[in-house]
């Protein structure tokens, strides 16, 4: 039986396509295909034609994550399993690209780039999980939708925020940690500082959340405001601004909600069941893990989502420890939120949090180190299908510290083959890290025989 390989290259509106051997030899050359009834018609007849001259074959197929551009040829290609052995995959374009470095490809185009994923395949066979149906599609849909309209918002706050500077600055004192409504209401309402300094203090504090104090002070300040600008132009600007971003949270909470009552897997209760996990977290973490079977642990799981620390190591000195911050941000971003509010609200974390500081790390630092924690515990709720035990995970990393504690006389694998000599053309760095080494090497074989080492006595 003989394996063939089909790689496709998807572009907007249409892709190319191209079957290689297991010795990467092309069997059919490339040819292109556009995004139409009649393109998969063809596509359906060429690979049953194809099929029928090598009977027994399995064709492995894959189409690159293009951000929705290969939906349509991936069904097709997932709809041919009932005719022919064929077996599909989305693979990721960074695993292709790396793939096409390392070969030593230059030249870049659509057929070459067919081929490419074709010799990803062949290469990374193992790592590839083929006939994954993804029933979270339509979620993720809705999903990114939000995504959207959240950004929009965030564009319009930017420019909010510009504007405000030279037509009532005075106000963005209230602005460091977002726009309170009572705060969109006074600049819906007065968004010069020229019209604020003539607003009546009933009026102003009949504005939820506005006491009669504040609404003092904020006229006293819009009187000798240093603004700039006090035009109606730039007060017609302010108000459409304030609408637009009033209209889009309402637009954002409507469709969050619609996601929230339309979603009710049992993962979501799962992940829900750590306390500092909600609604919105918990389906942003699943439809980004999507399954445990992707990944073989959790250190490839923080390394896709770029939780992992980093550093270099080179010669002499290790340097540069810091998060890698690779891979998508948006897991990230979860993550950071989900460590503040676990923080407060989840003793087992705030364990982890005081700990670190106490060790004498940074809050960002040790808010990261919750984040790589916090990511280790979804994968494995999700993975057994079980709700979150603080005991149990307690008892895991006290099981995991006696182990690591355990005094055993092991010598450097490193070298194995030669001990460590001082005699050898080295650094100064190296030959007090090669002494400390024997040092400690001798306290354990010491402590290991029973006898009590000379820094242990003093």
């Amino acid at each position: 039986m003989n394996n063939f390989y089909l790689g496709c290259d998807v572009s907007k509106g249409y892709a190319d396509f191209i079957i290689i051997n297991e010795d990467k030899q092309i069997v059919l050359d490339s040819f292109q295909l556009d995004d139409t009834a009649l393109g998969h018609q063809q596509l359906c007849s060429i690979l049953g034609t194809f099929s029928g001259e090598h009977s027994g074959s399995v064709i492995y197929s894959a189409v690159e994550s293009t951000g929705g551009y290969e939906n349509n040829w991936y069904t097709s290609l997932w709809n041919l399993q009932s005719k022919m052995c064929i077996y599909v995959a989305r693979v990721n374009p960074l695993g292709t690209n790396h793939n096409s470095k390392a070969s030593m490809s230059r030249i870049i185009t659509d057929k070459n780039a067919a081929k490419n994923i074709a010799e990803y395949l062949i290469n990374h066979k193992k790592k590839i999980i083929f006939n994954k149906d993804d029933k979270f599609s339509s979620l993720r849909k809705q999903w990114t939708f939000v995504r959207m309209l959240t950004k929009q918002r965030t564009q319009l706050y930017n420019q909010l925020e510009s504007i405000l500077y030279i037509a009532n600055p005075e106000m963005l004192i209230y602005c460091k940690h977002g726009y309170p409504n009572w705060l969109l209401t006074v600049i819906l309402n007065y968004p010069t500082a020229k019209r604020l300094s003539k607003a009546r203090v009933a009026t102003l504090s009949s504005i939820p959340y506005l006491n009669e104090q504040k609404a003092i002070s904020l006229i006293n300040k819009a009187r000798v405001s240093v603004a700039a600008s006090d035009d109606d132009v730039t007060a017609n600007l302010i108000i459409s601004l304030v609408k637009q971003i009033i209209e889009l949270s309402k637009t954002i909470d409507r469709q969050s909600k619609f996601i929230a009552d339309n979603c009710k897997l049992p993962e979501i209760e799962i992940l829900k069941s750590f306390p500092g996990i909600g609604d919105y977290s918990a389906i942003g973490l699943l439809l980004n893990i999507c399954s445990t079977e992707y990944y073989q642990s959790t250190k490839n799981l923080a390394s896709y989502f770029g939780i992992h620390p980093i550093w270099k190591q080179s010669g002499d000195g290790t340097w540069g420890m810091h998060m890698s911050k690779q891979g998508k941000k948006e897991v990230r971003n979860i993550l950071y939120m989900v460590a503040k509010t676990a923080i407060v609200h989840n003793e087992r974390i705030r364990e982890i949090y005081a700990r670190h500081l106490k060790k004498g790390m940074n809050k960002t630092a040790a808010i990261g180190v919750c984040m790589h924690k916090i990511l280790r515990i979804v994968f494995g709720m999700l993975k057994h299908n079980e709700k979150f035990n603080p005991e149990k995970d307690s008892a895991n990393s006290q099981k995991m510290l006696k182990d690591n504690k355990q005094v055993k006389a092991v010598t450097n694998k490193l070298r194995r083959y030669q001990k460590l000599d001082l005699a050898a053309p080295i650094s100064r760095r190296q030959t007090k890290k090669r002494k400390e080494q024997e040092k400690s090497q001798n306290e354990i074989t010491s402590f290991s025989t029973g006898s009590i080492p000379h820094s242990f006595s003093d």
